[in-house]
């Protein structure tokens, strides 16, 4: 099976010369010498390391294009012609009280002190990459008018331009960091919230003291590992002089900014930019429980935790630690997901796959409710974009999944509204926009809904977050679709046996019932009577 051709991709800038290619090299079958490429082979001979990440940095996402042998398209979601589960106490279910408008896609998450957001999605770690800072207006605005956490992710501090230190090297000031979250807070009514993540340096800089204590946050997560991967390249500088202040900083940066051999290439052209990693962090019981208490002391009333698609092991110290530190919410992140700034190779070939993450979790969630433990609530993460995508997750991982965590899909809305304002202005709207309106309030279906709603102040929301909000309305929409065509008209009325799997290989890895077995014995009963 070919799950994918190496050698050459979009997210690389490259491509094969030849219609034919090698499967498991992704060589031309014909390779000329004199060929003027340019396959990942041709365009590494020259340009080197730089060909390992997606490109152009800095202006684009990049998700993986690796077929897995099952994925979520081998269940198929249940609908029935009876029942319905979920309505307000007290009512009795008939045609008239069980329309789909009334389903509730609200959910919550935390161990006491919960948070309710009005869809079961957030967004994933908008952190340091140049994307995230650009975009923040758009996306934080966004998230809070949609009712949805926002996740600010790692190194905001860490590479923020203005960052003042104190003498023990500690965060005394950083802007930008109070930029973000000031932007959400200013839309936020009540849904959601926006939490910052923690990673190796972020930890060492003293974020957590720095947003306790100046923006008294609520929530702070930490993070296995660094990057949307087990590492990742995360952001990249053009400028020598950007690149030694972050090693400085205590940054590792590739390729050495003071090594006087990359001074010269730098100088000479060849060096155009340098990359900024972070270290990878070390799990121990005994230290992530020490970390989770300091956390507290801090006064956060929520920790939480993102974890890759690491092995089985990392999967089951997860979970049993996050138990035992009653932890509010676990994010688990399944490959190959979408991101700006981890290796291409990375994002393709490592970590376990969504789907099969997402039943190991189930699995071992069984394993401590069996043994009277508490389990955290979960969420999934990694290639989510649409509605039914989220209900096969909240179904196969019911009851512990609570929520789902999308990256790209909730970024993109925030690009095309914050895109569309500037082609308005431009006069140069594409006819996919065009034939719609040439006005925010002829393009836009929720425009005036939210003009409603915030009257002149509708003037200074920035159209990025009217695309999101627009994209969460369809969401929620078609959510309340398919939960009516389940008869579930709350999200907790979800469980697995409302998805089938289509495939014997599919039901042997999830555990849910193979399409041609499911609710065989009540169906044969009704045959018998």
């Amino acid at each position: 099976m070919n799950l994918r051709q190496p050698n050459a991709n979009e997210a690389t800038q490259t491509f094969n010369r030849s219609k034919s290619v090698s499967p498991m090299s992704g060589i031309c079958t014909r390779c000329i010498d004199g060929c003027r490429g340019n396959c990942e082979i041709f365009k590494s001979s020259f340009r080197g390391r730089e060909v390992i990440y997606p490109g152009p940095f800095g202006n684009i996402t990049a998700g993986a294009d690796k077929n897995y042998p099952v994925d979520y398209s081998h269940l198929n979601i249940q609908g029935y012609a009876v029942g319905a589960w979920g309505l307000p106490e007290g009512e009795e279910p008939n045609p008239d009280t069980a329309i789909f408008p009334r389903v509730n896609t609200e959910t919550e998450y935390g161990w006491d002190k919960k948070v309710r957001m009005k869809v079961p999605i957030f967004t994933g770690a908008l952190g340091s990459t140049e994307i995230a800072r650009k975009n923040w207006e758009h996306f934080a605005a966004g998230a809070a008018i949609s009712g949805i956490t926002l996740v600010c992710g790692e190194n905001v501090c860490g590479i923020d331009p203005g960052l003042v230190l104190d003498s023990s090297k500690k965060i005394k000031s950083s802007p930008e960091m109070d930029r973000r979250i000031t932007t959400y807070k200013k839309y936020h009514e009540g849904f959601g919230e926006i939490l910052v993540q923690m990673n190796v340096e972020d930890t060492r800089l003293g974020v957590a003291e720095y947003v306790s204590s100046k923006h008294d946050l609520d929530t702070i997560e930490l993070k296995w590992g660094q990057g949307a991967k087990c590492i990742g390249g995360e952001i990249k500088v053009n400028s020598i002089e950007r690149a030694v202040e972050l090693k400085k900083r205590g940054y590792i940066v590739t390729p050495d900014p003071t090594d006087p051999a990359i001074k010269v290439a730098y100088k000479e052209g060849a060096i155009k930019e340098f990359e900024r990693h972070s270290r990878l962090g070390f799990v121990t019981k005994e230290g992530f429980m020490d970390e989770v208490d300091r956390l507290r002391d801090l006064g956060f009333k929520r920790v939480t935790l993102k974890t890759g698609a690491y092995s089985m092991v990392e999967a089951a110290m997860a979970l049993k630690y996050c138990s035992e530190a009653k932890i509010d919410l676990l994010t688990c992140d399944g490959a190959p997901g979408g991101t700006g700034m981890s290796p291409w190779p990375m994002m393709e070939e490592w970590g376990i796959p969504t789907f099969y993450f997402q039943s190991l979790m189930y699995e071992f969630a069984e394993k401590l409710s069996k043994k009277g433990m508490r389990v955290p609530d979960l969420a999934m993460a990694g290639g989510f974009s649409s509605e039914d995508g989220v209900y096969k997750a909240l179904a196969m991982g019911s009851p512990y999944f609570k929520a789902v965590c999308m990256g790209r899909a909730l970024m993109i809305p925030g690009f095309v509204g914050k895109n569309i304002g500037n082609w308005i202005k431009d006069g140069d709207l594409p006819k996919t926009v065009s034939e719609f309106g040439s006005r925010p309030e002829e393009i836009f279906v929720c425009y005036e809904e939210l003009a409603q709603k915030y009257g002149n102040d509708m003037k200074n929301l920035p159209l990025g977050a009217v695309g999101i909000y627009t994209y969460a309305q369809k969401f929620r929409t078609g959510l309340q679709q398919l939960m009516a065509g389940s008869r579930r008209f709350n999200i907790s009325t979800i469980g697995r046996q409302d998805v089938m799997a289509l495939t014997e290989d599919a039901s042997k890895i999830s555990g849910i019932p193979y399409v041609m077995n499911a609710y065989r014995e009540t169906a044969e009963a009704i045959l018998d009577e």
